[in-house]
């Protein structure tokens, strides 16, 4: 979605109280600003329940919305990252951290897509790997998950080396043709 069609649902939002707008604003950012909240260090559940509370701001600030001042995404993650920040000091565990940070934190659409399509991938994979036959399951995990190396994968399972890296060329074929087949 361009920035301008955010922008536009975001305005359609306040003038209108649009619900189709707010879920398409919903369905774009929900997953951007958990990721947000997460490279933050909020945890799981904190990031969804920030992300919720978002959401009702953005339902009930989206009037004051100008995107003569600013991009939707702009505006979106200065209300998550107020959000975080007054959630944090509430429960006392705040750690502070300067402005510098959050800004640096308030990253490009570009960026935001790619933490998004990286989850999205390590999820198909995931399920991928479940597909495979367990002793190539095991070399990939113990390869990118633990950073094994080939040489001590073979020695934890008692292996030729040649036989490591023939698991792992097999696996890594079924893995392309599994990831193409598997649905996010």
């Amino acid at each position: 979605m361009t920035a301008g069609q955010l922008s536009a649902l975001l305005v359609s939002l306040g003038d209108q109280r649009d619900r189709l707008a707010f879920r398409q604003l919903f369905d774009h950012f929900a997953p951007r600003l958990k990721s947000y909240y997460m490279k933050a260090g909020t945890n799981p559940q904190m990031s969804e329940e920030l992300v919720q509370e978002t959401f009702a701001q953005i339902w009930r600030k989206a009037h004051l919305y100008d995107p003569a001042k600013a991009a939707a995404s702009t505006w979106i993650f200065t209300i998550a990252r107020n959000q975080r920040i007054d959630r944090l000091r509430s429960e006392k565990s705040f750690v502070f951290k300067d402005q510098d940070y959050f800004a640096s934190k308030l990253v490009t659409e570009e960026e935001q897509s790619r933490d998004v399509y990286r989850n999205e991938l390590a999820d198909r994979v995931s399920k991928a790997l479940t597909l495979l036959p367990s002793n190539q399951a095991e070399i990939v995990n113990m390869a990118f998950f633990e950073d094994a190396t080939h040489a001590d994968i073979a020695q934890r399972l008692k292996l030729p080396l040649g036989t490591v890296k023939s698991r792992m060329r097999l696996a890594f074929g079924r893995l392309r043709k599994l990831l193409a087949e598997v649905e996010a």
